[in-house]
């Protein structure tokens, strides 16, 4: 039977069901369905491809997330800093595991799926999944071989695999093996240049192979094809040019560098962001999804950021060596619906903009927006996004000069354009060389290209950059590990006089716990028992204190436990311990209280130690760790108010 309809009293719409016009609260109920009907309207004006594209962010990265957190916290992040801390001698539990490589992979697949939505890259990932195969390699050898584990050998295959990932990234063996060696190490094996060039090589090689196979590329080629002029690729005062584009990279990246730790370290001390991040880690990162992806949405604000682009295409139009700005000043192409691909620049204006408005808000937004980025506790790489944002500020800055020099600058009486372009592929090396306090981003510009016409102009621009960056702020890892308090050793800045005059005498560690050979059992066992040292220091007597070497904790107890319980207490020695198979280990490297600070701190770095005793005449009287030489660098850095 068919429902019965009416009409309202007094009205002439359409005829409503006599449930709905006698339900309870009609009214009510008709102002709910009024608003949410009003809300449709709105919300779809804008087109469904809104809520694909919010959702498409969102849920890559909840499923980026998740992948990890059933995992482990090890896939998260870049994976650069704790690298570092672990080349520096610190063992980090899990890190190299290979049992995370999968949850790694489907992460940053994840990840890189979110486009220019998350915009973030995979250098970082990549090392780290190389690394977890160099670590599970040499496991594999060593078992294999049955030889012992060397310390050494595995740090060097660390380091080359550290070079393969950047190498598979940007088909750059060079760039990649003196990237890895300026942000893993401070101190560098010669002998491990050619495992390194080999490893790099024998990976970019495939990268690129791999392109051809597939009919993407005829043959190998570099990754981002240009076409700078040869004979002339810039006059010569455009020196100046670039050397301040340098500086100016380099005083962004202070900025970028103190507002990203600043921001990473609210995030962590704020009660309210730091509980989400400990119980709702999904709630977070979808958040952050949704702001991101609210704002790159190509139809509305995206439209200005060119959204629509992605990494790849986006130093792709960034290097292009026409001036947008000369091309558009008498004429005003529309802002084309459909993305094409042969006129890449269009992304970069808009009639309701210029070419100067759309990349400063580009640059303004993604200042903050990758800040924002780099708290989400995904897979990323942090390198991409910040080479892309560098190339946007020499892009400006080159639009802005052809601009004032619209028939080039006069030099030895010939004219030639300047190519904003050229200024671009500076700004890129010089902002992403500020940021991880590198060189080497200097060629990895001319391998990413295939042009080294711009050689001497980029690299005054990467070292007038690092020339300011370095000397204001830690780089991006090494901020990044100071945030998530991962041990580390810091560089001395101070080279003064002065803090040569600084000794061991002054900051060792003087209360240390020593056993003599002539200590009662019962006193050792009280000594084990209430400290938790994982090695004691040796002495030949408790008068002498002369340092013999020293005695592993564990060794100690095990030989404890065997000891029989008849023995009388203070007639056994722990000479009779020791006698009885105890292992020990000799001293081969001690400190002085008169060695300087610096050549205490090149002896850690150099032979990634953790701790080194101090002895006088070689009676042991101190002993120097991470604490006491990070201690001493603060106070010279910093040095303390006078009491």
């Amino acid at each position: 039977m068919e429902e019965l309809v009416g009409l309202r009293e007094g009205s002439s719409g359409s005829p409503v069901s006599l449930r709905e016009l006698w339900g309870p609260y009609p009214r009510v109920r008709r102002g709910i369905r009024g608003g949410l009907e009003w809300l449709k309207q709105k919300l779809f004006r804008v087109g469904e491809d809104w809520y694909f594209l919010m959702t498409l962010g969102v849920l890559m990265a909840l499923i980026s997330y998740t992948m990890n957190f059933t995992i482990g916290r090890v896939v998260r992040g870049s994976g650069i800093p704790e690298l570092k801390t672990i080349l520096s001698g610190v063992v980090l539990e899990d890190y190299l595991d290979v049992k995370n490589f999968g949850a790694k992979v489907a992460g940053l697949t994840c990840t890189l799926a979110t486009g220019s939505t998350i915009f973030l890259g995979k250098v970082g990932p990549f090392v780290h999944l190389s690394v977890m195969i160099a670590a599970y390699l040499g496991r594999v050898h060593t078992k294999a071989t049955g030889e012992s584990e060397n310390k050494n050998k595995q740090n060097e295959m660390l380091v080359a695999a550290a070079a393969v990932g950047v190498a598979t990234v940007f088909a750059a063996p060079f760039s990649g093996v003196l990237f890895s060696i300026e942000v893993m190490s401070s101190h560098f094996s010669v002998w491990d240049y050619w495992r390194g060039f080999f490893a790099a090589t024998c990976g970019a090689f495939m990268f690129r192979l791999l392109a051809v196979f597939n009919s993407e590329q005829e043959t190998i080629t570099s990754l981002y094809k240009t076409s700078f002029r040869v004979d002339v690729p810039f006059d010569l005062p455009e020196i100046f040019f670039f050397v301040a584009l340098g500086a100016i990279c380099g005083i962004l990246s202070c900025a970028y560098l103190f507002c990203q730790r600043t921001f990473l370290g609210f995030v962590k001390t704020n009660r309210v962001i730091s509980k989400l991040l400990a119980t709702s880690k999904p709630l977070y990162s979808a958040l952050a999804a949704l702001v991101l992806a609210s704002i790159t949405y190509p139809p509305g604000v995206g439209r200005f950021l060119a959204s629509r682009l992605s990494m790849k295409e986006h130093l792709d139009s960034l290097f292009d060596n026409h001036s947008w700005a000369l091309m558009t000043r008498n004429s005003s192409p529309p802002w084309p619906e459909e993305l094409d691909p042969q006129n890449l620049w269009f992304e970069w204006y808009h009639p309701r903009f210029t070419i100067f408005g759309t990349l400063a808000f580009f640059l303004v937004m993604k200042f903050w927006m990758l800040i924002l980025a780099t708290t989400i506790p995904i897979p990323a790489g942090y390198f991409m996004p910040i080479f892309i944002f560098g190339a946007a500020i020499g892009r400006l800055i080159g639009e802005a000069l052809a601009l004032a020099f619209p028939e080039g600058i006069v030099a030895g009486g010939v004219t030639n354009p300047i190519m904003p372009g050229g200024y671009a592929l500076a700004g890129a090396a010089a902002f992403s060389g500020a940021v991880t306090h590198t060189i080497s981003t200097a060629l990895l510009a001319f391998e990413l290209t295939g042009q080294i016409v711009h050689a001497l102009p980029v690299l005054m621009a990467v070292l007038a950059a690092n020339a300011v960056a370095q000397s204001c702020q830690p780089s991006f890892y090494d901020g990044t590990i100071i945030v998530k308090k991962l041990p580390y050793l810091p560089w001395i800045r101070g080279r003064k006089i002065s803090s040569q005059r600084v000794i061991v005498g002054h900051f060792m560690n003087c209360t240390i716990t020593t056993l003599a050979k002539d200590t009662p059992l019962e006193e050792v066992a009280r000594v084990v028992t209430s400290t938790d040292l994982a090695k004691y220091f040796l002495v030949e007597s408790t008068e002498s204190q002369i340092l013999v070497g020293t005695v592993g904790r564990a060794h100690l107890m095990q030989a404890l436990q065997a000891e029989p319980p008849s023995w009388a207490p203070g007639h056994r020695r722990l000479r009779d311990l020791l006698a009885g198979g105890c292992p020990t280990e000799p001293v081969t490297l001690q400190l002085s209280p008169e060695t300087s600070l610096h050549q205490a701190h090149n002896l850690f770095e150099l032979l990634k130690l953790q701790s080194l005793p101090v002895t006088s005449l070689g009676r042991a009287v101190g002993s120097v760790s991470w604490v006491e030489l990070k201690k001493a660098i603060s106070n010279l850095t910093n040095p303390p108010a006078p009491k």
